[in-house]
């Protein structure tokens, strides 16, 4: 089959803060939720949630929502994208910013390609690029690691070696953390980090309470910010 009888897979961005969606999201995302039968979330009430903030003109119980998310095995995400092979169109939605980038979601962009289906990327928030271009940092040569090791002595080894990287090649790099353990993850990089090592804060991105900064470490020691329970993408470059 070729790929024109294919469906296509199709990319939503989702918005990185509550209530954003008016300031963040163009008319492409708009008009295509209204074209769109089929869902691959990592969480269907919030999808739901979020395509009535699109102020979505379908009715939302019509639609098919079926869960991708971490625990999602391989065979299971042919089955989910197993409709593209009849012409079915499916929209992937993130929790939060850009599909497939630190996400489940990147699962079954694989295996739409495995099956030569068309995969289309939708413009829309991405915070680890807001989090770039905000820092001053080299943008031209950058690494995004996702999420960081939970166990303390395994994290803080990782934050030396992204240090290392750092200084030997100039290229910025990127982390996260899941919210709640921000604050353990800032202090972990303080202490461990060296002084004058350059770290950026961005949380909050593209809502109210927004907040970016760029300083060497022993300033961010000196007062450092709350980011509990706030989505948060840490840089370290120069």
């Amino acid at each position: 089959m070729s790929e024109s009888n294919k469906g296509t897979l199709f990319l939503i961005p989702n918005v990185l803060g509550p209530g954003t969606a008016d300031g963040v999201m163009g008319n492409q995302v708009r008009e295509l939720i209204e074209q769109l039968d089929m869902y691959l979330v990592e969480n269907v009430r919030t999808a739901r949630r979020y395509l009535r903030e699109l102020g979505i003109q379908r009715s939302i119980e019509e639609l098919h929502f079926s869960v991708l998310d971490k625990k999602t095995r391989p065979e299971q995400v042919s089955e989910l994208v197993g409709p593209l092979k009849h012409g079915v169109d499916i929209g992937v939605m993130s929790e939060a910013g850009a599909p497939g980038v630190a996400d489940p979601g990147a699962k079954a962009v694989a295996a739409a390609h495995k099956m030569g289906a068309k995969v289309a990327p939708l413009v829309g928030p991405s915070s680890f690029l807001l989090a770039l271009m905000s820092s001053g940092f080299n943008g031209q040569s950058f690494a995004f690691h996702g999420y960081l090791p939970i166990d303390k002595g395994a994290r803080q080894n990782a934050i030396r070696r992204l240090e290392k990287d750092l200084e030997h090649s100039g290229q910025t790099q990127m982390f996260m953390e899941t919210p709640y353990r921000n604050d353990q993850l800032l202090a972990d990089i303080i202490s461990t980090g060296k002084s004058n090592t350059l770290l950026c804060i961005a949380a909050d991105l593209t809502t109210d309470s927004e907040f970016i900064r760029t300083k060497p470490l022993h300033k961010w020691a000196k007062q450092k910010p709350k980011l509990h329970k706030r989505p948060t993408v840490f840089l370290i470059g120069r």
